[in-house]
């Protein structure tokens, strides 16, 4: 963000070269009525810049505050919250917040400019922003404050600049049914959290465990049913093996990206529905470049985040990270229609169980599908810079697996 050298705006400078212009040609004319309205314009004009001027040297450490909702999301209605220290105003005016800065839809290298502005209460030292994305992606921007005057004429630069960089996970989507058939493997869970050797060989009770190894007398005293274990035994581990392809074009267009914000949306509301489900559950997560294993809600909240801002990869890359992901039991596959690779990945996984979750452009006829509208940019502060936001996007991709769930997702204008 730049400062402006001059804090007249533009309805100022139009105020003064309209008050000027009639002055000069009521002087000349020698119509009284008309010097003393321009001449009153231009004095008026001349002190409310200097008030401001002079207010705004008070103004130069003030340092705001700005804090995004997390989870942060597209389409979301939270608004942000901004501080500043309460400072003493001139009559006539108030301080604003500006954010400027740019968006990268799904982190990829297009971008779109961002402007979104809120003013503070006199005596106030909180306010609230309204910043709702379209979809997700990685937001880098710079928040300032300026001291604007009531009538739109003047706007001085103020107080300290601060930059953040926000991750913007997708925006939620619909239910569909599930059912997975994961693989477990036994794997050592123990710990020895406690140093009381009757805790230490026990644990709570879970759906399953045999009612003769419940300790009732334990149980009895902290009100909480407790089983017998030996510390010798092993737990097991029920884990579910993810690829997430997020294969497509070095140049996608918005529409190519929307299929991918459709493709994460799902994968995350997967995570958080097999959690609900079963908290034991371990998520072995693999994309074209890294692997996660995903074992509880902190890992899973950082992993969304991280999500946000993963772009499409070129077909090939991460390829031996998959292969040693091979195993036993079902795999679940998300992906999009800018997976060209994908027919060929489903046909090395013919002798597993697939789950594949597909996000495909609308073909004909009446589907219901998730629009993304070009509208909505400019109307929420987001101004496309690039031609990619207008190019056609990926239709139908032609696969097949043994479980196959299909979101629809179109841009539209």
């Amino acid at each position: 963000m730049t400062h402006n050298p001059l804090p007249i705006t533009l309805p100022g400078l139009a105020v003064f070269i309209i008050s000027l212009v009639i002055l000069i040609r009521s002087l000349s004319a020698r119509n009284l009525y008309e010097i003393l309205l321009s001449g009153a314009a231009l004095l008026f004009l001349i002190v409310l810049g200097f008030v401001g001027g002079w207010s705004v040297r008070r103004l130069k450490t003030l340092e705001p505050m700005w804090k995004a909702p997390y989870p942060l999301a597209a389409a979301s209605d939270e608004e942000w919250l901004l501080g500043c220290p309460v400072v003493k105003l001139p009559a006539f005016f108030r301080l604003h917040f500006l954010v400027r800065g740019f968006f990268h839809p799904q982190g990829a290298g297009i971008r779109s400019a961002v402007f979104a502005e809120a003013s503070f209460p006199r005596k106030e030292d909180t306010s609230n922003l309204r910043l709702t994305f379209p979809l997700g992606g990685a937001f880098q921007g710079e928040g300032a404050l300026r001291l604007r005057d009531v009538f739109g004429l003047f706007s001085f630069n103020c107080g300290v600049r601060v930059s953040q960089l926000f991750n913007v996970r997708s925006a939620s989507c619909d239910f569909m049914p599930l059912r997975i058939d994961a693989r477990s493997g036994a794997e050592d869970r123990r710990t020895r959290s406690s140093s009381d050797e009757e805790r230490y060989y026990m644990r709570e009770y879970a759906p399953g465990d045999r009612l003769r190894d419940i300790n009732w007398k334990s149980s009895g005293r902290i009100d909480t049913l407790i089983t017998r274990i030996s510390p010798d035994n092993q737990e097991k581990i029920t884990r579910i093996e993810i690829h997430f392809r997020n294969y497509g074009p070095s140049r996608p267009s918005l529409g190519d990206l929307w299929l991918l914000d459709r493709a994460k949306a799902r994968l995350g509301w997967f995570l958080r529905s097999v959690r609900e489900e079963n908290g034991s559950f371990v998520f072995d997560v693999h994309s074209a470049d890294r692997n996660w294993e995903l074992g509880d809600q902190g890992e899973i909240d950082a992993f969304l985040d991280e999500l946000s801002a993963i772009p499409f990869a070129p077909a090939g890359s991460g390829a031996s990270s998959q292969e040693q992901a091979r195993g036993a039991g079902e795999i679940c596959v998300f992906s999009t229609a800018c997976d060209a690779g994908l027919p060929a990945f489903l046909l090395t996984r013919q002798g597993r169980p697939v789950s594949l979750f597909m996000v495909q452009g609308v073909p004909q006829g009446d589907i219901k599908y998730d629009s993304l509208r070009l509208r909505d940019f400019p109307a929420e502060g987001f101004l496309p810079m690039s031609r990619a936001f207008f190019t056609a996007q990926k239709k139908l991709l032609n696969v097949s697996a043994a479980r196959m769930h299909v979101d629809y997702a179109r841009l539209t204008l």
